[in-house]
């Protein structure tokens, strides 16, 4: 398994926990820290970054995978109840179908979500490590 699939195993983990996702980036911070030598991180930034995909329906399976897979779940109940009530056999290929997709869906919009918590995470790390002395990013200063 190469750096890459284990820091997107890590985000993974981590988006099974009900927290902020302030919170998943620290605690993804300490865990790439030990993963990852700081000047390999940037490069494995950049191959996340270009593997993600850029059109309208990849945000939106990423932001709302639920939302766009909900209908193939419908379809694949109707298909179901359909096919048991009505003892046809062919409502079944719609049952088979609309679960298929609707799995489909939501690993993608997870594996993606999880790419871009990496890619987040990675952001932070180096934005922390560039800053001037004192001054840590995102947090209010004193001055």
């Amino acid at each position: 398994m190469s750096q890459k699939e284990q820091l997107i195993m890590m985000a993974e983990d981590e988006l099974i926990e009900y927290s902020t996702e302030a919170r998943k980036i620290e605690k993804l911070r300490r865990k790439f820290g030990f993963a990852v030598p700081y000047p390999q991180q940037r490069q494995i930034r950049d191959e996340i970054s270009a593997e993600m995909p850029k059109n309208f329906l990849a945000k939106l399976v990423e932001e709302n995978r639920q939302m766009v897979a909900l209908p193939f779940w419908g379809i694949g109940g109707l298909g179901l109840l359909l096919g048991i009530s009505g003892r046809q056999p062919l409502d079944f290929i719609a049952t088979a179908i609309g679960f298929y997709a609707a799995f489909s869906i939501q690993k993608l919009g997870w594996k993606l979500e999880a790419k871009r918590l990496v890619i987040k995470t990675l952001d932070e790390i180096e934005a922390n490590v560039t800053a001037p002395e004192g001054k840590v990013q995102n947090r209010p200063s004193s001055d």
